[in-house]
């Protein structure tokens, strides 16, 4: 059997430790996303949810427990092979589409790639291909400014896939949106995913979009249920 695409185990994380304002965000959190399956996690408010993402996207580090991405416990490892080890593997989309303003939707996601090593002509021709899967390729010189916030945010999803990673990791990717326009790129994104056969963690409080990923799991007292 294939391992898991992400397997945390047992991850806790305190923040302020030891220190009267001590603060425990995630108690033995334990969850696994397969290769190709899409899983919504659901939580309240301050629950650790962004925590944990962080955690699994190798931004953060836990106090205890295990981190594998494609079955390796990336745990222990040094800041450059978690930062190549992130860069290769993990893809973030979060609430606010975090465009660099002075460059174009295609310049944007043109960008990340030349950072990881792609020429100029092979980056543009991927962006170009994964803006004309979202739907939106005439935009494609448009700097941001000049984009909807739909617009926005499927620049964000292509950047966020522009170096083919193998775990996509999202954090309320359409709650800054109207439910309309919502609904329009969370459908844009999904086709996104299933196409490429991304393994994908998305964070969402919109149980009608939770519904339509193949699990929904819950964060509560610190614990994945």
């Amino acid at each position: 059997m294939n391992s898991p695409m992400l397997d945390l185990a047992g991850i806790e994380k305190t923040y302020n430790r030891g220190q009267p304002s001590e603060v425990t965000v995630l108690r033995g959190a334990t969850l696994s996303v397969g290769r190709g399956e899409v899983v919504a996690l659901v939580a309240p408010s301050g629950a650790g949810k962004s925590t944990l993402l962080h955690i699994a996207g190798l931004l953060d580090t836990p106090d205890a427990g295990s981190v594998a991405l494609g079955g390796v416990n990336m745990v222990g490892l040094g800041d450059r092979a978690r930062t190549e080890a992130r860069r290769a593997d993990v893809g973030f989309i979060y609430q606010f589409h975090h465009l660099l303003p002075e460059f174009s939707a295609l310049e944007n996601i043109v960008l990340p790639q030349l950072a990881n090593g792609s020429s100029a002509s092979v980056a543009k021709a991927r962006a170009m291909d994964l803006l004309a899967r979202v739907g939106i390729s005439d935009r494609a010189e448009h700097r941001p400014a000049a984009l909807s916030g739909g617009e926005q945010q499927r620049v964000a999803f292509c950047r966020a896939l522009a170096n083919r990673p193998r775990l996509l990791l999202a954090d309320e990717p359409t709650g800054n949106l109207d439910p309309a326009t919502s609904d329009q790129v969370f459908a844009a994104l999904m086709d996104l995913v299933r196409e490429t056969g991304l393994s994908a963690l998305i964070v969402t409080h919109n149980m009608e979009l939770a519904a339509r990923m193949d699990r929904v799991v819950r964060l509560a007292a610190g614990r994945v249920v």
